[in-house]
């Protein structure tokens, strides 16, 4: 199989990663409205332990909506896959340490560990446009971090709008290559 092949495949069964953009985005807007209107420490909570539950909740979407869930074994990408999904988990150590340093830092260190996650996206969907959204995250993590550090939630509001607006977009650009 070519590599454009593989790709093509990743695109085709998991929608260019749109429903789990989607899923990745309602998270961290639950984590957002929980952190301004109920608690810093809900929304910390809401986010890591929602975290957990996206691949799941996007196989259950994927299901639902009549998709396949998974690539199939022969796919030579399905390693890279199942590696890029450890990069947030393995990465929650630097973003703790961050919170514990500066609680507002929480959001920021998030969105440089999830933007660094998508990083590997561009060659495993072969799509350029996961370029952009690792931009956005780091450099917005950054920023954030730097010249917002007084402020908690608007990281978790940015990254939310961000996922949500790019499922969109790349919903789109896969429909063309899916029909």
């Amino acid at each position: 199989m070519q590599i454009s092949d593989a790709q093509r495949e990743v695109r085709k069964v998991f929608i260019g990663g749109s429903i789990g953009q989607a899923v990745s985005g309602l998270v961290w807007f639950i984590s957002a409205v929980l952190g301004t209107w109920v608690s810093v420490r809900l929304g910390i909570i809401a986010l890591a332990i929602g975290g957990i539950f996206i691949f799941p909740l996007t196989q259950l979407s994927l299901k639902l909506s009549g998709h396949q869930a998974a690539l199939p074994r022969t796919n030579p990408l399905n390693q890279l896959a199942m590696q890029v999904a450890f990069i947030v988990p393995l990465n929650l150590p630097v973003i703790g340490a961050a919170a514990l340093h500066n609680v507002n830092w929480f959001y920021p260190a998030f969105m440089i560990v999830i933007g660094t996650h998508y990083m590997p996206f561009i060659f495993l969907y072969g799509m350029w446009q996961y370029a952009i959204l690792a931009a956005a995250l780091i450099g917005g993590g950054v920023l954030i971090g730097i010249y917002l550090a007084n402020s908690f939630v608007i990281g978790g509001w940015l990254t939310a709008a961000l996922l949500l607006i790019f499922s969109l977009v790349i919903r789109r650009v896969s429909a063309k290559e899916i029909s």
